[in-house]
């Protein structure tokens, strides 16, 4: 599903963001990436979408891989994926449906089909009455669910949650994690980078762990990579 083999990302032949990074990543599987501000998640997380590409060493994803990964291919990867930021990033002259139904726009959905999937996940994330709001008129929860719903309108494979509950109280984050929790349950491989090793505390979950760009726990570079370039 997703592999790093000895992945390093250098910016400017000096700054080293990720050094020698190797892991592998089921399907199914729930995942913890923590690390102090500057360790890295970030970057590793944009390795997976491919906004970013390894200086050296590669990385497998759904298929995909970053070595022979062309700019046309990547509208094929991100499909298959679902992210979600701390910051929600909604489009705010729209409303929630809207915002929803504008990744499924993107791929030229029917609007037939985008209506019953657009309010099959807003009554997945309990935002069925909030689907004629904008983003103003809704609270840090409730946007943060609105941005959960746009990442799995189209089902992905993977959801990537970039801290998800950076900017939400201890009960809306545990209210968000119960709702990644009930994603993971339909099959869906989920990783949540995170600093709130509080809410995550009571999990026995994988845990990757970032210190300076490099993985000092979770890692395995004896995995071998399950699958080469190409699609499926």
């Amino acid at each position: 599903m997703i592999q790093f083999s000895h992945v390093t990302k250098r910016y400017d032949d000096s700054y080293e963001a990720l050094n020698d990074i190797s892991f592998f990543i089921d399907k199914a599987e729930f995942v913890f990436l923590t690390g102090a501000s500057g360790a890295g998640k970030t970057t590793l997380l944009k390795h997976i979408y491919m906004e970013e590409l390894p200086t050296s060493g590669q990385v497998f994803i759904c298929g995909f891989d970053s070595k022979y990964m062309r700019n046309k291919d990547l509208p094929y990867l991100r499909r298959k994926l679902g992210i979600v930021f701390q910051d929600f990033k909604l489009l705010n002259d729209r409303n929630v449906y809207e915002n929803v139904a504008f990744a499924l726009r993107a791929i030229g959905k029917r609007e037939r089909d985008i209506k019953r999937k657009v309010f099959e996940v807003l009554a997945l994330t309990g935002l069925s009455h909030k689907c004629f709001n904008f983003p103003n008129q809704l609270s840090g929860g409730e946007q943060q669910r609105v941005s959960i719903a746009r990442a799995i309108v189209n089902d992905p494979w993977v959801l990537l949650a970039d801290e998800p509950t950076g900017n939400l109280d201890v009960v809306v984050s545990q209210e968000i994690f119960k709702l990644l929790q009930t994603i993971n349950s339909w099959g869906t491989t989920v990783i949540m980078a995170t600093h709130d090793l509080q809410l995550i505390s009571p999990y026995h979950y994988r845990h990757l762990i970032l210190s300076r760009g490099t993985l000092i726990k979770g890692g395995d570079a004896s995995v071998k990579p399950k699958f080469f370039g190409g699609t499926i």
